[in-house]
């Protein structure tokens, strides 16, 4: 006994200054949020606008995070709302920005679920998860800064480079001739593969304009669909039977992006593969999807929250052997599909593009993860002049 207790004595002293985690942590000083604009040059229609759900896409409202802590370490963070429900999550991120003054930005789990509970009044989905990304995403984007990574090789890249495939020449209000024209330029300059939207009133139209892309890319040449979600169970059927003899690689949202067990039946039944997930604004909307048995997830970080969510998603679609295409945002999926144990695809979309002072490197159908540290993006002087609000929060140092 008297060994044990000099033991215990002898440890005391070893260390008597010895600070702990939470003692010796950065803190979180300062907040800013910003409201943004950016206006597309031509209104932007898919099957919803054909059904009359929505009207046609004119601008994309981004809410961009900037965070800076006690020690001089940044990081930036942006969501975004498509038609509607811009100035909302800009509301609900002013009422949450309060919370993270005084944290340890590396506490980024933590952080959420406190930001998550903040709003829980409103729901633990939609709106209030999707107001809570850019802080979650700034986080993220400065552990890797601070590490000196991207954040691909922060999080353990599996790959450097990702497939990478356009969608935005091939939207419903495009005439097939342009769309053609879209489709050669987009290979020609070194896309991986082409996706556009089917979802008209007269399924045959869909199939001609599909045959016609086909034909143009030839065999082999990656290609997939997606019809935003508006056809019902039988529609979706027949629809999935005609485009069997195309060999796509995916047929995107052909039914209600909660209908889980109906995408996984149509997994099922088809050849093709079935993707969907882009509209569901939590992880346990995917998890839902990921048993149901679909073939691609398609999850999106500033809509399910951040990356935080994301990572969780991709664990368990990882477990259960499901593929990856992250909807929209490239400048922040690029690095999470890096880290994805499954090859996966990328979404290119150059709307972004002028809203940054860095560009991402496309050749030989990949998206290159870039080498600068994070996100590896900065805000340019046009995503300044498009800002309409800002709120700051704390103190700069």
């Amino acid at each position: 006994m008297a060994g044990v207790d000099s033991l215990v004595v002898s440890y005391a002293k070893v260390a008597p200054d010895a600070r702990t985690a939470a003692e010796a942590g950065d803190r979180i000083a300062w907040v800013k949020v910003s409201l943004m604009f950016l206006p597309l040059a031509t209104p932007v229609s898919d099957a919803k606008v054909l059904t009359g759900r929505q009207k046609p896409l004119t601008e994309i409202a981004f809410i961009f995070a900037q965070i800076r802590t006690r020690d001089g370490h940044e990081g930036i963070g942006f969501g975004y709302s498509k038609r509607a429900g811009g100035p909302g999550m800009y509301a609900h991120a002013r009422e949450l920005a309060p919370n993270l003054i005084g944290e340890d930005p590396n506490d980024i789990s933590k952080i959420f679920t406190k930001l998550l509970w903040a709003g829980a009044s409103m729901g633990r989905s939609g709106l209030t998860t999707q107001a809570i990304a850019p802080f979650d995403i700034a986080l993220w984007d400065m552990k890797a800064k601070r590490a000196k990574l991207p954040l691909a090789k922060l999080l353990g890249a599996q790959r450097d480079s990702v497939q990478c495939y356009n969608t935005s020449g091939g939207y419903l209000h495009t005439p097939l001739d342009q769309v053609l024209k879209n489709v050669a330029i987009s290979r020609e300059s070194g896309i991986g593969g082409i996706k556009i939207k089917v979802g008209q009133p007269d399924l045959s139209i869909d199939i001609a304009r599909v045959g016609e892309v086909r034909k143009l890319l030839g065999e082999g040449f990656p290609l997939m669909v997606d019809a935003n979600q508006q056809w019902d169970r039988q529609k979706a059927t027949r629809a999935c039977r005609a485009f069997e003899g195309f060999d796509l690689t995916w047929i995107e949202e052909p039914l209600d992006a909660h209908d889980f067990e109906g995408h996984g039946q149509l997994a099922e039944r088809f050849d093709t593969a079935i993707a969907t997930g882009e509209m569901l604004t939590s992880f346990d909307e995917h998890a839902q999807l990921i048993m149901a048995g679909t073939d691609f997830i398609q999850p999106d970080a500033p809509r399910v929250g951040g990356i935080t969510p994301f990572l969780r998603i991709m664990a368990l679609g990882e477990f259960k052997q499901r593929k990856l295409a992250p909807h929209f945002a490239m400048e922040i999926h690029l690095h999470l599909a890096a880290a994805y144990g499954i090859e996966p695809w990328l979404e290119h979309f150059e709307w972004l593009g002028p809203m940054f002072n860095e560009q991402l490197q496309l050749k030989d159908g990949r998206m290159w993860v870039p080498d600068r540290p994070g996100l590896g993006f900065t805000l340019s002087e046009q995503a300044l002049a498009w800002t309409t609000e800002t709120a700051e929060f704390g103190k700069r140092p």
